[in-house]
């Protein structure tokens, strides 16, 4: 009940004006941002998820910025490792810097180079359910 609390916060928190939204809508977005994959051991392109770039300052939780083949952003995608998700914790201001939020996903991973200890991946969809196929291979 608290995660689908915490989407919904994300959902609703708003979204940052359009000319922030425009400087990363296209692939490589603007600084801070970098390429993970040129950070830590990850491919280039993760299916399911895309390319992704994040201000290295903002690890491990993120907002990470999700990017399909055609380098269109699809995705906001934060990182929270489960020992942060409790009572003493807040995850205030949690941004989607590519605007208009049409869904999120949550789900748990295991940890993978950059965050590897277990966490929650939430994903905030500025593409439709349908257009998630984007970023499948």
């Amino acid at each position: 009940m608290k995660a689908l609390a915490f989407a919904l916060a994300l959902t609703a928190a708003g979204t940052l004006p359009v000319a922030a939204a425009e400087q990363v809508a296209k692939s490589p977005p603007s600084a801070p941002y970098e390429q993970v994959s040129k950070l830590v051991k990850l491919p280039d392109f993760i299916p399911g998820i895309g390319q992704l770039f994040v201000d290295p300052k903002t690890l491990p939780a993120g907002p990470f910025l999700a990017y399909d083949h055609d380098g269109a952003l699809v995705s906001t995608i934060y990182m929270i490792p489960l020992k942060d998700l409790n009572p003493d914790k807040h995850f205030d201001d949690l941004a989607a810097p590519g605007g208009n939020v049409d869904h999120v996903s949550i789900y748990y991973n295991a940890g993978h180079p950059g965050v590897e200890t277990p966490h929650t991946h939430i994903v905030l969809w500025h593409v439709s359910a349908k257009d998630e196929a984007r970023v499948a291979k």
